[in-house]
């Protein structure tokens, strides 16, 4: 039999029993190495830490994300995503009569708006972070 003749049935049995057999082969790997995790005991003095280098690290990454949301919802009704967007949509719904989607819309509007305050709380605890961050190398220092 030539490789032309050989055809592998491709069945969705067949997938779900090979991708079966992966995902058990690869839970009983890992109960393996967390039994084996368990058995040994951290070097003592080893600081659990509480992820300020990663915090330190990540900081001006999240403080960008959260400048790009503010000014995405404080934009005007043309930019997808704003909260005029969101208001006028409510609004249209409202004047069609729609009054299903004028509540559903609406209760989008309430949570949208609270994010504002919310996100701008968080860009005022950054910046206190990003201080932090800069006394104390990053991190790495106490």
């Amino acid at each position: 039999m030539n490789a032309e003749e050989f055809v592998m049935p491709s069945t969705r049995k067949t997938v779900i029993s090979v991708v079966s057999l992966v995902a058990a082969g690869s839970l009983f790997g890992a109960a393996g190495a967390a039994t084996a995790d368990a058995a040994t005991p951290a070097p003592s003095g080893t600081p659990t830490g509480d992820g300020a280098a990663a915090l330190c690290k990540r900081a001006p990454k999240i403080d960008r994300r959260i400048d790009r949301i503010l000014t995405r919802l404080r934009a005007d009704a043309s930019r997808r995503g704003s909260i005029a967007r969101l208001e006028q949509r409510v609004a249209n719904a409202k004047s069609a009569g729609h009054t299903q989607i004028e509540t559903y819309l609406n209760d989008r509007l309430t949570v949208r708006r609270s994010l504002v305050p919310t996100l701008e709380t968080r860009q005022k605890d950054l910046a206190d972070v990003e201080k932090w961050c800069g006394a104390h190398d990053n991190g790495r220092t106490n």
